[in-house]
């Protein structure tokens, strides 16, 4: 079977992105959570020093990362949640914190959350306990 040209036209078109709907500010989660807030802060002040650099290559990668956890075929919240579960199997705190923050912003829930904990545990093993028992401490205080 082969296909039409308007089939491979259609199939070949890129998915429309959009920014996600946020139901939480960073600092409606600052105010919620310590842990949030230090890293939050921190990772603004980083960043800032970065931006200082005015490095072409380091933009560039910013720009992709941004933009894959846009609106796409795959909803923001399964993305967070993907970034979640690797960020864990690579041992990165401040990427495990930075995904909990976003997906609780766009409204996953706790539940949801540890769901994807459990997947990074079964796939990373035991050596992501720590970091899990972490991420569990942010989890306790922006959920309750």
């Amino acid at each position: 079977m082969s296909t039409t040209a308007s089939e491979h036209t259609a199939s070949s078109e890129r998915p429309e992105r959009k920014e996600p709907t946020y139901l939480f500010t960073e600092k409606y989660v600052a105010d919620k959570s310590e842990i949030a807030r230090h890293f939050i802060e921190t990772r603004a002040r980083l960043n800032a020093n970065v931006d200082k650099a005015n490095n072409f290559l380091v933009k560039r990668f910013y720009n992709i990362d941004h933009n894959a956890y846009l609106e796409g075929p795959l909803p923001a919240k399964t993305k967070e949640l993907m970034g979640l579960v690797a960020s864990a199997c690579l041992r990165c705190d401040d990427c495990i914190f930075y995904h909990a923050i976003q997906a609780y912003r766009l409204g996953v829930n706790r539940a949801e959350q540890e769901e994807s904990l459990n997947v990074a545990l079964v796939v990373g093993g035991s050596i992501v306990i720590p970091h899990l028992r972490r991420a569990y401490e942010l989890l306790e205080e922006i959920y309750g």
